[in-house]
Parts: structure tokens; C-alpha cells; sequence
């Protein structure tokens, strides 16, 4: 058992969290020279008056068989980016002909062309909140036409191999082990020749997901946009089918922007000359920016109408997502389907330009949902996104909203949702949030949101999955440190007890014995834990059958904290929104549903 003293909490951080890293590095480092070695003999070298000109085996690299997924995961977490690469990403951000030129020189040293991307016949979205709940939708109806489909998102909640799926399921952890190691091979056997750069980790993995996707031959792939859209490494696409544009807000404002024009044009940056574009209807300031980049770029816009302006035979269209808000991003996916579908059938058909003296924005036109689609859409599944979960007495509300409009829809949908659930219960209900957020977002502002919906405890903890069992190679994040991640979480309760103007707690200390700090001695209601396990284990009381396994540890907690706990036990029902991060969301899934893991 290590002890590290962070500032005024004293964590325990038993050596079992640390050894399958340690195991995993010392296979890695022990295979770096066999990539080199089995990737040289599949590469021919030909110097020609002092140039070396490399041709590469189209024959699929091979396997290591002894390298297993965990290995894989281990090497892909040394890619994550430090706060020093980070900053070099955003002076990079000013200069888009150094980014895409870096992007573009990985993909050839992957084995990869920006031509041969061009044959995935994408569909490029990117947007501020709902692209992915849009991409997944497009995806569903793609699918149940019967084309073989590829999605590429981000972040993953549980496992990596989320981010790339094969026909709406992530590729299985064989498949993702052999693609991985094929591209890790190529980049790291020539790296030295470029300087020792690898790629981080959000472009390894784009990377590896435009290789999987033509291993694979799917018919079209999906691909959702990290981070803006200008700059980012998926827009190195040069030819997609069609491109959207979800609903745009105030998000990552150190790299896209701090308004919401700004972020705008970083937004329209994916648009390419005579591809079509569709986009939700957007704040006021933003439309004219987005009218100007279709403009500069050549490039078709429409917007997309309301879902209830489609006429289906089967009457109005239920969507498989919950939540007002995603009827917006229905609409979005039906045009974007629509379209590839037409250019798929009638390759021959032109869109209509946006020409230079246009003066409005086109509307998209209306067309009648086929039965496909509106199937396609009722069938949709996109998890940690307005999902309710309900384990015998207790009752789960996820949301990975991170933004103030995404924090509005979600206190919409929860309002109601939890509304319905509390009418069919047995007797008195107990209400539990559970929340964390990250980076440079306002906590505060979206914590204020949340204080109207009378919760019975606030209960606040770190992204980390859990602090005693071993750790979670696909959930690690070595960005931000533990003392940083406590902190965040101590500012987070310290808002939430000010908005009910219960002022300060300067003795906010912890919860579990053997030290751990953090739970008020002064207020019931507010709780800090170290771990997302730790939390969810006090706020379902044993009630939960899934969390409540026999034999599984439960770590102790001090006894003032137990009394607090009382009316949880006493409750006929309990209810726990869970909220302001993914990756909150993510780990609580990990504990709460045993597919997500396997």
C-alpha cells in the first residue's frame, strides 16, 4: 500500500491499481523491437542516387499473437496527450495546413491515403451537442437498409473499442487487438525516421478506425468529429457524401473560441466544395457564419426541419432516445440519410449550389419517411445519453451533458422522466445526484441548473471507476492528476452548498476509514467520495442487486456517514441522476451494467 499526501486529503492507493499498468509497460517495452524487426521484413528499401523511396506489402501485417488486448490498451494510454503537447495542439490550431500535414503524413506511415479514404463514402457531423446521438441515428437507419456500416465517435464510456463499430456494435476485442497492433507497428517502425513522433491518442485511434473500416469494407462510415471541426484530425477527409451540423453552443472555448461565432466557424470547417450540408436551426448569431463558410467552401446548406413537419403512414415518429431535444437531431439524421441514399441509388443526381448572391439559407425539403427509417429510428441505442436504468428499488438517470444546453435539456428530460417514475411508486422517494464535471467547463453554472429539482443528497466523486480493485486500462486517464481531480470535485460541492446558501465548508473532509477524507460533518446532504464505486455503494444502501453482489468488497465508511444514509434505507424508491461528465457516466456504467464490460 503507497500513501501520497495530496494538499489536505490523504488518499491510500493500494498497490493492486498499480501493477496491471506496470505488467502491461514491461510487455510492451519488451516487444518494441519485435515490431521493428517483423515490420522491416515486409518493407522493401530501395536507394536510388542518395533518396531512399520505402514500398510497402499490401499483405496484412501480422498479428503478434503473444500481445493481448490489455497490452494493446497499455500501449495506446502512452499516447495520451500531456498538458505540454496539448498546448503545442492549440499553437498548432493557427496554423490548419500544419495540422492536416501532420495527420496526413501518420496516415502514410500507416500504410494509409487521403485517396483511399475517399472509398468509405462517409458522412461527416460534427457540432456542440446531439452530433453523436445524430451519427447514431444515421448509423441505425443506414443499417437496417442493409449496408454495412462503420461509426467512428468519441469518448468511449466503458471500453475503447466503443469509439469503432462494425454494423452499430464495437469491434470485438480480437479484432481491435489485431488492427491496433498492425498500425502501432507501422507508426512506431518509423518514427526515428520522423523525428520519434508518434500520434496522440485521439489521432492514433482516428487512424485506426479509417483502417478498420477499409479492412473491413463497410459500405459507408459515420464519422463523428472530436473536437470543432476546422482543425480537427477527422477533417482530413476530402471527399464525404454529406456533411451536418447539430446544435452549436459554448464548449472547449481554449481551442475553438470563447462565442458562439467563433466556435461557428470552426463548426463549418468540414464543409467541402459541392458536398451537400444540413444543419439544425442554430442560435441567431451563429446562422450567418455558417452561411458565409458554405459560401467561401462552395458548399450546399440546408436546414433541416422540424420532425414533426415529416408525414409518415404510421403517424408521428417515436424515436428510440429519449428527450425533446433529440427529435432535432432526428431530423438532422433523416436528411443525412436521405441524401447518401439518393447519391448511393442516384449516383447521376446533382445538389444545387449556394451561390455567392443568395441571401437566405435553404430549407431542406420535406420528403415522406420510408417504413426503413422510421423503424431505423425507433430502434436507435446510444447509452449514457437520456438513459434510464432501473435496478429493483433504485432507479438511474445517465446523462453525460457537459455543456449549459446540453445541462438544459437534460434537467428537461430528467424533470419529466423522474416525474413518471415517482407517480408509480410504492411511497416516499428519495432523490440523489451524483455528479462531476472536468476542464475549463462552468460547474457552477450547471450545478445552479440542477438545485430547483430538490435533491435529497448532492454526492460528488472523481472520474475514477474504483480506488481499491484493480484498475481499468480503457478508463485511465493520465491527463489530470488525482490531487487536481479531488480538488475539482471539493470546488464542486463547495458550489452546489452555496446555491443553497448553506456558505463554505472549510472542514470539508473525507468519507471512508483508513483516512480518505470527505464527507461535511455540519450537512447531511452533500457528499465527497474518492471513487465512483464508493459513491454508488453509499447511495444504494445494498438496494441495488447488480451493485449488492455476494462476496464483493464494500469499502467501510465512517459511522457518522452511515447514520446519514437513513432515509436512503427508509425510502421506498430511490433515484440518482447522474450527470456533467461522460466519463462519470461511463465508469458508473462499467458498475451498473455487466455487458458494457465484456
Amino acid at each position: 500500500m503507497t500513501v501520497k499526501r495530496t494538499s489536505h486529503i490523504w488518499l491510500q492507493i493500494p498497490v493492486t491499481c498499480q501493477r496491471p499498468t506496470m505488467v502491461c509497460m514491461s510487455r510492451v517495452l519488451q516487444w518494441g523491437s519485435v515490431f521493428a524487426a517483423r515490420l522491416r521484413k515486409r518493407d522493401w528499401v530501395c536507394r536510388l542516387s542518395g533518396l531512399t523511396v520505402r514500398y510497402s506489402s499490401t499483405e496484412t501485417a501480422p498479428h503478434i499473437p503473444s500481445m493481448e488486448y490489455q497490452d494493446a490498451i497499455c500501449t495506446l494510454n502512452t499516447l495520451q496527450t500531456n498538458a505540454s503537447a496539448l498546448e503545442q495542439v492549440r499553437r498548432e490550431r493557427s496554423n490548419p495546413q500544419v495540422q492536416l500535414q501532420a495527420m496526413r503524413g501518420f496516415l502514410e506511415r500507416a500504410g494509409i491515403t487521403v485517396d483511399e479514404l475517399d472509398h468509405l463514402n462517409i458522412i461527416h457531423v460534427t457540432g456542440t451537442k446531439g452530433k453523436g446521438s445524430t451519427c447514431a441515428f444515421t448509423e441505425q437507419i443506414l443499417r437496417s437498409y442493409g449496408f454495412r456500416t462503420g461509426f467512428y465517435s468519441s469518448p468511449h464510456l466503458v471500453q475503447v473499442r466503443e469509439r469503432i463499430r462494425i454494423n452499430g456494435q464495437p469491434i470485438g476485442k480480437e479484432i481491435f487487438t489485431k488492427y491496433f497492433w498492425q498500425v502501432y507497428g507501422r507508426l512506431y517502425e518509423t518514427k526515428d525516421a520522423h523525428g520519434g513522433t508518434m500520434p496522440a491518442y485521439f489521432r492514433f485511434l482516428t487512424i485506426l478506425a479509417f483502417h478498420v473500416f477499409l479492412q473491413e469494407k463497410v459500405d459507408l462510415a459515420v464519422i463523428e468529429v472530436g473536437i470543432g471541426g476546422a482543425y480537427d484530425c477527422t477533417n482530413i477527409i476530402r471527399r464525404p457524401w454529406v456533411c451536418g451540423i447539430s446544435s452549436l453552443g459554448i464548449d472547449h472555448t481554449q481551442i475553438l473560441g470563447d462565442t458562439i461565432e467563433k466556435i461557428a466557424w470552426q463548426k463549418g470547417g468540414i464543409f467541402k466544395p459541392g458536398v451537400p450540408a444540413f444543419t439544425v436551426k442554430q442560435p441567431e448569431e451563429a446562422m450567418p457564419v455558417l452561411k458565409d463558410r458554405a459560401k467561401e467552401m462552395r458548399c450546399p446548406l440546408w436546414v433541416c426541419p422540424e420532425l414533426e413537419d415529416y408525414q409518415a403512414d404510421c403517424g408521428p415518429l417515436h424515436l428510440g432516445l429519449a428527450g425533446k431535444h433529440q427529435r432535432f437531431n432526428a431530423s438532422l439524421a433523416l436528411q443525412l440519410s436521405h441524401t447518401w441514399l439518393q447519391k448511393r441509388c442516384l449516383p447521376d443526381r446533382s445538389f444545387p449550389s449556394n451561390h455567392l448572391e443568395n441571401s437566405g439559407v435553404l430549407q431542406a425539403t420535406l420528403f415522406k419517411p420510408t417504413s426503413i427509417m422510421v423503424k431505423g429510428l425507433a430502434d436507435t441505442e446510444w447509452p449514457g445519453r437520456n438513459q434510464t436504468l432501473k435496478h429493483g428499488d433504485v432507479t438511474y438517470f445517465l446523462d453525460g451533458a457537459h455543456t449549459m444546453r446540453s445541462m438544459q435539456a437534460c434537467v428537461q428530460w430528467f424533470r419529466e422522466t423522474a416525474a413518471q417514475h415517482e407517480r408509480n411508486a410504492s411511497g416516499h422517494v428519495c432523490r440523489v445526484l451524483l455528479f462531476n464535471a472536468t476542464g475549463e467547463r462552468d460547474s457552477a453554472a450547471m450545478l445552479k441548473l440542477l438545485v430547483p429539482y430538490h435533491f435529497d443528497f448532492a454526492v460528488f466523486c472523481p472520474n475514477i471507476t474504483e480506488a481499491i480493485t484493480s484498475c481499468n486500462a480503457d478508463q485511465q486517464n493520465f491527463n489530470v492528476s488525482v490531487e487536481n481531480m479531488l480538488t475539482r470535485c471539493l470546488d464542486n460541492e463547495r458550489s452546489w452548498r452555496l446555491h443553497h446558501s448553506f456558505g463554505d465548508n472549510e472542514g470539508t473532509q473525507l468519507l471512508l476509514n483508513n483516512g480518505l477524507p470527505l464527507v461535511p460533518e455540519k450537512k447531511g446532504d452533500t457528499l465527497v467520495f474518492p471513487c465512483i464505486l464508493s459513491a454508488l455503494e453509499w447511495i444504494t444502501q445494498g438496494r441495488d442487486p447488480v451493485l449488492a453482489t455476494p462476496g464483493k468488497r464494500v469499502l467501510a465508511v465512517k459511522p457518522n456517514i452511515v447514520a446519514k444514509a437513513a432515509p436512503l434505507r427508509n425510502a421506498a424508491e430511490i433515484q440518482v441522476l447522474i450527470t456533467g461528465s461522460l466519463h462519470l457516466v461511463g465508469g458508473a456504467l462499467k458498475h451498473l451494467d455487466a455487458a458494457s464490460s465484456q
